[in-house]
């Protein structure tokens, strides 16, 4: 089938009240795997290829982008391309020829005044491209290899005012808060602020996004369902799936040389994960 658009599975997945989730893709196996499960599944889901995993392809966005395009033109579910977490605005510019119908643009690192300004800037061209938009506020910490923040730090958590203030001056679509989830966890331990969710999810009119969600326990990503999130990112769980597979493919069979047993045996670990999160936000 076509490819979705972020911006309609979102809207209907929210008007379910339940969430799309979004996988971070890096090699054709992730692409593969995550549909798999997502048909296994029976629901839709986004495709993510994130500024680090183009970095990682050589700088190369488009053959990635062409393969994740074909094989979602073939799923039997909805599947839609987002641009995951783009402070490169030449690469945010590629978007639109790739087959993306959505893009994060992170300047969380930035001062406030700076943030807004160049999500501004962004959303203002996204949506001139027909692209739906999402940013980030507050610090969810855990990328580029920096280690886990201190949900509790100043800064750290987004504040519902300035939330409101940031959504309603940038112009975006949705928004990814940090309620106390992080980036590259490798343990499911952690523990969402609920309280703050809620009163984010009052005072905003756009849909909230769940990033970092590899490290949120099964009930703390169903409840943060419940509370108002509408799109929950995965990426580290589908790399702990693959490599504990491969890994223990290749410790059973030393002599191994031929790539595609152990690359189909991480596959269908990816899938599995996939098809058992989605179950997990969907209640």
């Amino acid at each position: 089938m076509p490819l979705a658009a972020t911006g309609e599975l979102v809207v209907r997945t929210a008007e379910a009240r339940t969430a799309v989730a979004a996988f971070n893709v890096i090699t054709l196996e992730h692409i593969e795997a995550v549909i798999a499960g997502a048909e296994s599944a029976g629901a839709p889901v986004v495709l993510q290829v994130s500024e680090n995993a183009v970095k990682f392809r050589q700088g190369r966005l488009l053959p990635l982008a062409r393969a994740a395009t074909a094989a979602a033109e073939r799923a039997l579910v909805p599947v839609a391309l987002h641009l995951d977490h783009v402070q490169s605005s030449e690469l945010l510019r590629q978007a639109p020829e790739a087959g993306f119908s959505s893009v994060m643009y992170d300047a969380s690192h930035l001062p406030y005044e700076e943030n807004l300004a160049a999500t501004r800037a962004a959303a203002d061209w996204a949506h001139a491209q027909g692209l739906w938009i999402e940013a980030e506020l507050g610090e969810i910490g855990g990328k580029n290899g920096a280690p886990p923040r201190d949900a509790h730090a100043p800064g750290a958590r987004t504040d519902p005012g300035e939330a409101h203030a940031f959504v309603a001056d940038s112009g975006v679509d949705a928004l990814a808060v940090a309620i106390g989830s992080s980036h590259a966890m490798t343990t499911r331990t952690a523990a969402l602020d609920h309280d703050l969710l809620k009163r984010l999810a009052a005072s905003l009119g756009v849909p909230l996004v769940l990033h970092g969600s590899s490290g949120v326990p099964d009930a703390e990503l169903r409840a943060a369902v419940q509370g108002g999130i509408t799109k929950v990112n995965v990426g580290t769980a589908l790399n702990i799936a693959m490599t504990g597979a491969i890994r223990e493919f290749l410790t059973a069979s030393p002599d191994a040389v031929d790539s595609r047993t152990y690359l189909g045996v991480g596959r269908e670990a990816m899938a599995r994960t996939v098809a058992g999160l989605i179950g997990v936000l969907r209640g």
